[in-house]
């Protein structure tokens, strides 16, 4: 019999913090799951409204998204700093700048297309989370993509290239029923919502794994 790998897709938006945990958490579940899977990710926007950078802080951000003090949404962004730490992630939302994370994932499609998809979505959140990093800035995705190695990191960003393949992810989400980020998507089987602690990603990776192995017997 040939060797099975799982298709895991994975909706994550990369200003989202519960996706980068998310991730931490998938790669956790994975390293203790015996079979193999490949991993492709999706596009998603939490909000394809925004402008391209924003001029206030994360704090005044969130505030006013939920109505909440600038008090409460310091707690709430130390409490999710806290959560990701034991991730062995670290989050610096006073350095936050967000903004529209389309470009950005445009430049994941574009490493996708150079077998360097993975690396490229580690680095973007890595960027925003930690360095401050300024999501939908232009130049500095473009850096971001010279880093990784792509040549054409310009070239695409100042097209429209990869723009239908964002789309197309989130259409398929629509499709799906996917409201919520991170959600992921096993042989499209199963669906896991949510940054879902590793066991009970290792629990839905085996009981696709199991349907996998008796459809290829």
């Amino acid at each position: 019999m040939e060797a099975v790998a799982l298709n895991i897709e994975i909706w994550s938006d990369v200003v989202c913090p519960w996706c980068y945990i998310g991730k931490r958490r998938f790669e956790a579940a994975v390293r203790e799951f015996d079979g193999e899977v490949e991993v492709t990710w999706r596009s998603f926007e939490l909000d394809p409204q925004a402008p391209a950078t924003r001029e206030h802080t994360a704090t005044e951000h969130l505030a006013a998204k939920y109505g909440m003090s600038e008090e409460q949404a310091e707690s709430s962004h130390a409490q999710m700093t806290e959560l990701a730490a034991q991730e062995g992630l670290e989050y610096h939302f006073e350095r936050a700048r967000g903004g529209n994370s389309f470009d950005a994932h445009r430049l994941i499609h574009l490493a996708a297309a150079h077998g360097k998809q993975g690396e490229a979505q580690e680095r973007v959140m890595r960027a925003y989370f930690t360095e401050g990093v300024a999501i939908g800035d232009r130049e500095q995705l473009i850096a971001l993509g010279d880093e990784l190695g792509l040549e054409d990191a310009r070239a695409a960003l100042e097209s429209d290239q990869y723009a239908d393949a964002v789309r197309a992810d989130e259409v398929l989400a629509q499709r799906i029923g996917i409201q919520g980020v991170p959600f992921f998507v096993l042989d499209r089987r199963y669906g896991v919502s949510g940054a879902q602690p590793p066991d009970v990603l290792v629990q839905a990776l085996e009981r696709a794994w199991g349907e996998a192995v008796s459809l290829s017997a």
